[in-house]
């Protein structure tokens, strides 16, 4: 991981500047903005002169260059501005695997970059401040895509795949072929279990038990944790279920936390009573897409997950927990952040371990030491655990700042390998 100036630190919250300089070493060499391609394992910040050649890159309209990190995938370049939106280049592109190189010039009203199929979200990064880079890659079939940069000028480019990508054969084909199955099944399980506490959920707030209630809460979450980018997938239906308050208008604002609010600062059932319908509802609506998407997983027909999927599903529930729950911001009213620090490990493990046996396959030496360091995160997960707390875990106002520095490095030790996977996957079938 490379390390930028340590003046950037005085941008960050207190915890996230003391996590990530405990990742780099001393202030001479601290860490890079959470957030950023450091964390993500690609390159850190553009000097003023890349950035220009990079621009100049753009809009020559040149083909594609191929990325011999991306194992000969089609780079596609993406900017984003504050003065002209978002520019993507090339705009078409052959079938096969791609990557897409995504760079923050100086755009501030928006950090987040999405490619979109029809309604679902084939590959995104988030957390893009001004000035930085980041990248995703999967394989694309023939067919219509938008790049969708929320909140620019130019926030919809259109993005053409043709002809169709090439089969993958023998071994590395049917291994794939049986993680998408494998995840399939873990999906639709967790969202299973997910439409069962939600309604117990709803049971205890009709029942007016305030305890029963923040019970039923804290048992819930882990369920949609463990599968939230899959519920990414589908555009509004995250936000619907998991949005935060002041990440959508007020009026707008329904789901798991606007209950957290009510149950837990103002100690009210029957402020929580209002958004437990829509709660049961989305959450139903969640579970039969998951079934619709393995029932096509199943099918082999290219309308089920796709193995470059599994895999940046995988590096994007640990860019979650480095967003949201290393910085106790998620679970803001209950503090059960480690609950959904673990949730999100263990479905990001599921679907790392599901890729495993392609992996040994496509290379041999990435999965074993991924898989190490998921154990010695886990391992030091499980130090926090406490049978009486609400919800199995110590609550985040009563970590001490040294233990949440170690949480979060171990974090990082298997985010920055894991971000790597999805090229790899995308280049191999």
């Amino acid at each position: 991981m490379r390390c930028t100036s340590s003046v950037r630190l005085a941008l960050l919250p207190l915890v996230a500047a003391a996590l990530l300089a405990a990742s780099c070493g001393t202030a001479d060499n601290a860490a890079v903005p959470a957030g950023s391609a450091a964390v993500t394992g690609s390159s850190a910040a553009p000097s003023a002169g890349s950035s220009a050649s990079s621009a100049a890159d753009s809009s020559s309209g040149a083909a594609p260059s191929r990325s011999a990190g991306a194992g000969g995938a089609t780079t596609v370049k993406v900017q984003i501005t504050d003065a002209a939106g978002c520019a993507v280049t090339p705009s078409s592109v052959a079938a096969g695997p791609v990557t897409f190189d995504i760079t923050n010039v100086d755009a501030t009203a928006v950090t987040e970059v999405h490619l979109m199929q029809g309604d679902r979200i084939r590959g995104e990064r988030e957390n893009l401040a001004p000035g930085f880079e980041n990248t995703f890659s999967m394989t694309l079939d023939g067919g219509s895509y938008e790049v969708y940069c929320p909140g620019t000028p130019a926030e919809i480019q259109p993005f053409t795949v043709t002809g169709k990508a090439a089969e993958v054969g023998g071994d590395v084909g049917d291994l794939l072929q049986a993680a998408t199955v494998d995840y399939s099944e873990y999906v639709s399980a967790q969202a299973g279990f997910l439409v069962e506490g939600t309604g117990a959920l709803a049971a205890a707030v009709k029942s007016g038990d305030l305890a029963k209630s923040q019970q039923a809460y804290a048992k819930v979450r882990p369920f949609f944790e463990r599968i939230e980018p899959v519920a990414e997938s589908f555009g509004d239906l995250d936000p619907d279920i998991d949005a935060r308050e002041g990440d959508v208008p007020a009026k707008d604002w329904k789901g798991f936390h606007p209950i957290e609010q009510a149950l837990f600062t103002q100690k009210s059932v029957a402020k929580a009573q209002p958004y437990v319908a829509d709660l049961v509802a989305n959450v139903a609506k969640l579970q039969q897409l998951t079934s619709d998407l393995e029932t096509g997983t199943k099918a082999g027909k290219g309308n089920g997950y796709q193995p470059d999927e599994v895999a940046n599903g995988a590096a994007s529930l640990l860019e979650e927990v480095q967003k949201t729950k290393i910085t106790g911001e998620e679970e803001r009213y209950s503090h059960i952040d480690l609950v959904d620090f673990a949730a999100n490990v263990e479905g990001s493990q599921q679907a790392f371990a599901a890729l495993q046996p392609a992996l040994d396959e496509i290379d041999p030496s990435i999965a074993d030491p991924i898989a190490a360091k998921f154990t010695a995160l886990i391992t030091l997960l499980d130090t926090h655990q406490d049978a009486a707390a609400l919800g199995g875990y110590t609550l985040y106002g009563d970590l001490t700042k040294d233990e949440i520095r170690k949480l979060a490095a171990a974090l990082l030790a298997v985010q920055e390998p894991l971000s790597q996977l999805s090229a790899k996957v995308a280049a191999a079938g």
